[in-house]
């Protein structure tokens, strides 16, 4: 159905009308408006394919009357409908964008209905002739290469956003000029344009073709691109050529980076350091020299201390200056024949060379430990950072480079472990640990399905009434030749191989399925409070797997206890405050874990919808020394009550702290003084027998 729009005062409309009636190109559908305001609004509303219009009409006259229909109706064809005095009007009209006209006493012609089909069709053609050239010019400006199309003169006909840029050319500049013109290939060896130019060579052969590796485009500045592109002819209607395009990109930088390739293979590309590579050279043939000569040399293996957190906060480019600036400092505090090395992120190698001793070895790092320590003035401020240092010496250390590298890292971790900004030399102790630790990541590997894993519960109390309202579920390993591990002993070694989220998830659904268990049972404490690692809380599909194991367990949420030390609450500040929300509309409590050691921000934490406080039970031991620590629980448990945020007290292990921690207000507690951590089985018996908290069953860990 075409929906016509006649407009004119004139009876003959009527004639018009029934003429496209009775019409078998239609169907038409008229409408008759006899002003032009009235026109206007209709063609507002939409739904007009053709619009008639007499241009003498009683509110307009003349060809003022196209020009309002036109600016109203730019995309709907328009015809004039023209008195027999009134031709040259029309052909006027013509010329301003009307698409004809008709002229009086032919209205009612047979061709009048085939004529309006046919610019109908035209214009519909010519609209989605215009969204397909839209597209094009649009997928053509998005992507990544230039195009530049000429035509069978070898005349520019189009260029993308891309080609313009590279060439320096706008596209109305560069239309209708010579390609050789826009586009100056010169050869980089010898310095002169390219002729013929390869885009006329592919117009002539009608064939797909190319430039040389060592075509450089002048771009209009004189600024000289080295590119690579593809040339392909454009072949028309009859088959038969009528043009050619031009793909190319930019490829200077990737040249420059090919170039560079050599040096980086044995360099380290942000200090400038030799890399692993280079050293590993070195090393051997210094290692080679030395036993010819009965000489030793040493190797100095450094880590930053807690330049994480510098990257975290001030972010990476001020992390990267860092890095730069410690690799300068270093390269000072060593000789010309030693090499520093940069092995990736913040650990650096140094080869010591020339027959070193351990005391030349120390005055080396002492220089180094000493020069490090001083500020580092970076991003509008001093920056201050320490490193470790592990010493390994040749021969005595190892006979070769990987043993030597091996044994100073394992000096620079006891370093750490030492309480950082200090040098170890490597001792054999110091391998037995590494050899421990070694052992211990491996069997962790298999504890989980060798089922070795176990939970113990410690109950937490109200101190108020003194009755079991929860337990904190605590990870225990049962080592078949080893017997009970100590948490401390391999937690720390699990979180540094990733192996604490599969473990992490299995405690878990563990401790949520007993928590279940309690609950159906009717003697279920009111919650179970579950760790939850830095590295579990950083997980993408963190959220996810609580609602999974909420879901499987059928564990109501409330009844889940998330505990998330102060330090990972603090990482990243919106990725942990978008985490918490989640947790919260989950309908799951969130604890803040050894509170009051981390280096927390006060106005973030009230941010935060967190739940619960639990007051570090370093705090709680000493409270009765000399270190303010009573102060701090006192203001760590003020700060809960004012923010509606629950305090527990954990480890509390003697009546003097019980007593200072009820008189504060303290809300819950934990800690050997009721229970230590329980078996099942023995938890469930405390849990039944309901009784206070002097009174609990003793029990082993």
């Amino acid at each position: 159905m075409f929906h016509v729009l006649i407009v004119t005062d004139d009876h003959q409309a009527q004639v018009l009308a029934a003429t496209l009636a009775e019409a078998s190109d239609g169907p038409f559908n008229t409408e008759c408006e006899t002003a032009l305001s009235a026109a206007l609004e209709r063609i507002a509303s939409g739904g007009v394919d053709i619009i008639l219009a007499k241009l003498d009409l009683p509110d307009s006259s003349g060809i003022a009357t196209f020009d309002q229909l036109f600016a109203r109706a730019r995309h709907i064809p328009t015809m004039t409908l023209a008195e027999h005095d009134g031709e040259a009007l029309a052909r006027e009209a013509v010329q301003r964008g009307a698409q004809g006209y008709l002229s009086k006493g032919h209205y009612s012609s047979s061709l009048v209905p085939q004529a309006l089909r046919n610019i109908i069709e035209r214009k519909a053609v010519e609209e989605d002739l215009y969204k397909e050239r839209a597209h094009a010019e649009a997928t053509l400006n998005s992507i990544g290469d230039a195009v530049v199309s000429v035509d069978m003169a070898g005349n520019v006909t189009y260029l993308n956003r891309v080609a313009q840029a590279l060439t320096g050319l706008s596209r109305e500049k560069a239309y209708g000029q010579a390609v050789t013109e826009v586009m100056r290939l010169l050869d980089s060896e010898t310095r002169t344009l390219l002729a013929p130019h390869p885009v006329i060579g592919v117009i002539e052969n009608a064939t797909v073709g190319g430039i040389a590796a060592a075509t450089v485009l002048v771009r209009a500045d004189g600024v000289e691109l080295a590119i690579e592109d593809s040339i392909a002819p454009i072949i028309g209607w009859e088959n038969k050529p009528v043009g050619a395009v031009m793909v190319f990109r930019d490829v200077s930088e990737s040249r420059a980076i090919s170039a560079r390739m050599a040096h980086l293979a044995s360099h380290d590309f942000l200090t400038g350091l030799p890399n692993r590579v280079l050293l590993t050279d070195r090393l051997e043939h210094e290692i080679a020299r030395a036993q010819r000569n009965g000489t030793s040399i040493a190797i100095l293996f450094l880590d930053l201390d807690r330049f994480k957190h510098i990257n975290d906060s001030l972010g990476h480019e001020v992390g990267d200056a860092l890095l730069k600036e410690v690799a300068r400092k270093l390269c000072m505090c060593v000789r010309s024949v030693d090499t520093v090395c940069r092995l990736g992120g913040d650990e650096f190698l140094i080869l010591l060379t020339d027959n070193v001793s351990v005391d030349s070895v120390a005055f080396v790092a002492d220089k180094i430990r000493d020069t490090l320590s001083q500020p580092h003035p970076l991003a509008g401020q001093d920056l201050y950072i320490t490193t470790s240092i592990g010493a390994s010496i040749f021969p005595g250390d190892g006979h070769d480079g990987g043993t030597l590298i091996k044994h100073a890292d394992t000096a620079m971790y006891s370093a750490k472990e030492q309480g950082r900004n200090n040098y170890q030399f490597f001792d054999r102790a110091m391998n037995a640990r590494a050899v421990e630790r070694q052992l211990i990541e491996s069997d962790l590997r298999r504890a989980l399905t060798r089922q070795e894993f176990a939970l113990h519960f410690q109950p937490k109390l109200d101190l108020e009434t003194n009755k079991v309202i929860g337990a904190e579920a605590l990870l225990r390993w049962h080592h078949p030749a080893w017997g009970l591990v100590a948490p401390e002993r391999f937690i720390a070694i699990a979180e540094e191989c990733g192996l604490i989220v599969p473990i992490g998830r299995w405690a878990l659904e563990e401790a949520c399925m007993q928590a279940k268990r309690w609950l159906d049972s009717g003697a279920g404490s009111s919650s179970i409070a579950v760790n939850i690692s830095a590295l579990e809380f950083r997980q993408k599909d963190f959220l996810y797997s609580i609602h999974a194991v909420l879901e499987k367990t059928g564990l109501p949420p409330s009844c889940l206890q998330l505990e998330i030390t102060e330090s990972v609450v603090m990482r990243d500040v919106a990725a942990t405050a978008a985490t918490l929300a989640q947790l919260r509309e989950l309908g799951v409590v969130v604890a803040v874990d050894d509170f009051g050691t981390g280096h927390s921000s006060l106005s973030y934490l009230k941010q935060f919808p967190i739940d619960i406080l639990k007051i570090d039970q370093s705090f709680v031991r000493d409270i009765t020394g000399q270190h303010a620590d009573g102060a701090i629980v006192t203001a760590i448990i003020a700060m809960g009550n004012s923010l509606n945020q629950l305090v527990i007290a954990e480890g509390i292990e003697n009546e003097v702290q019980l007593a200072f921690l009820k008189s504060g207000r303290c809300s819950q507690g934990q800690g050997y003084l009721f229970s230590p951590p329980l078996p099942p089985n023995m938890f469930e018996a405390l849990m039944q027998s309901n009784i206070e908290h002097r009174a609990l069953p003793d029990a082993g860990t």
